[in-house]
This record gives structure tokens, sequence and C-alpha cells, in this order.
């Protein structure tokens, strides 16, 4: 939240983007935003910092392809102590991975360098105090006899409901889109109004597309996209969705 402000306060003034930001249900005071840049770093910041550039060193001395328990071991081996457990959290921040033997399935096409995108309106919280406030897109995939079947969701973090869904043959590009609209249009149905929800995704071209932030301004969503590394997906949130 503090990044976000940080980035926008040029342009909009501190004041305003939290105002804005409390009548999207995602209260911060223009006193918290200060009090965190007078803030000097945390012992855990410095911590990371600091083992950060270690965990740099061993993949660049090791051709690139040591994953994050080949580093882990690595360091212990060189008598520095780290958690596996932060070993891989760093990692993902670092936008750092091991090699992986054959090719893995490209569910989302990451948007050209330069693209203007939304700030982190969640900053990993990924909970919600009520319906249709926090919800989360992805896209998967899933194996079978036939090849491979991609699947678009979007899921209410309140109950931890898949809201929208959509499956096809190929990773077409309304895939995202047509999840979207499911998930409007059964809110319409149901006589919910989302207006104010807080949009969340990775930086895929999907979701930054001009028709997908075009139909979220539509609905009166508020889009936000994950930081680099440290985007929302089902396997690094731990959230359970069921379809409803």
């Amino acid at each position: 939240m503090i990044a976000y402000v940080e980035d926008y306060r040029g342009q909009f003034g501190v004041e305003p983007i939290c105002r804005a930001l409390s009548a999207a249900q995602v209260p911060i005071a223009p006193s918290t935003y200060y009090a965190a840049r007078s803030r000097p770093p945390s012992a855990r910041a410095i911590a990371d910092e600091r083992l950060g550039r270690e965990i740099m060193r061993v993949p660049r001395e090791n051709y690139g392809v040591y994953g994050a328990r080949k580093v882990w071991r690595q360091l212990a081996r060189e008598n520095i102590p780290a958690a596996r457990c932060t070993v891989e959290r760093l990692m993902r921040q670092l936008g750092l991975a091991g090699a992986v033997r054959g090719r893995s399935k490209r569910t989302t096409v990451p948007a050209r360098p330069g693209t203007a995108r939304p700030g982190d309106l969640l900053a990993r919280d990924f909970t919600a105090a009520a319906p249709n406030r926090r919800w989360v897109a992805d896209i998967t995939y899933v194996a079978t006899w036939s090849g491979f079947a991609y699947t678009a969701l979007v899921t209410d973090l309140f109950s931890r409901k898949i809201v929208g869904w959509r499956v096809a043959a190929t990773l077409r590009a309304e895939l995202a889109l047509d999840a979207l609209e499911h998930a409007l249009w059964q809110r319409a149905r149901d006589h919910q109004d989302v207006t104010g929800v807080v949009h969340h995704s990775d930086r895929g071209v999907q979701y930054l597309s001009i028709r997908y932030t075009q139909r979220l301004a539509e609905a009166g969503a508020v889009a936000s996209v994950g930081s680099r590394g440290d985007s929302y997906d089902c396997e690094h949130s731990g959230v359970v969705a069921v379809a409803v």
C-alpha cells in the first residue's frame, strides 16, 4: 500500500490517494504513509537485503541453473544460515528460478516492458472483510487425455469461491475477459453490487489489455496488479477456491 501511494503521490497527492483507497475498502491514513517513509528499515528488511545478495551470487556462480533447494544447500555448505522457505521467498522476489527440464506451459504472457500498470493494493494480504471487496484473477491449465485445458478464474477472497470461470482448449486472448464477464453476470443475477471491488491479478498482458481494463472501469472495479515475482496465484497464496 505504501509503495502504491509513493508511485502516484506526485501525480495525485497523498491525501486524495488515501481518500480514494478508503472508498475502495482499502483504508490507509496519510499519517500511516508519512510514518512509514520516516521509519528506519526493519531488522528483517536488513537481513533480507544481506541474504538476497548471497542468493543472487550462488546461481550466478553456477551457470544460473540452481533452484531454491540447491541454493539453500550451497548456503548451508558456506555456513550462511537461512531457512529454505526464506530462500524460496527471496528468490521469488528477485525473479530467480532454477532451470527446469523439458518445456513448461505458459499460461500468462507478460506485458511489454514499460506498459502502464496499476499498483499492488493487496500487498499479499489475501483476506477480505465482506463479499465483493476483493477479487483475484488467475489462469491455469489442466492436462487431459486430449490435451491441455486452459482455465481462467475469478475468486472472491471473502468466501474463497470461484465467482467467474471459463475453460478453453487454447490460451486465447478473450479467455480472461470471458471469466470476468461471467463473474459480473453472476453478481448482477444475485443483485450484488460490485462497485469498488479490488480486482487483483498478475502482470499478464491479458489483464492489462485495453478491453479488460475498460471493462473493470465500466463495472466500477479498482484494478490491482502484483509486484514482480510476488503476484497472486493459488500455489503461493494458500487460497483454496470452490465453484459456486
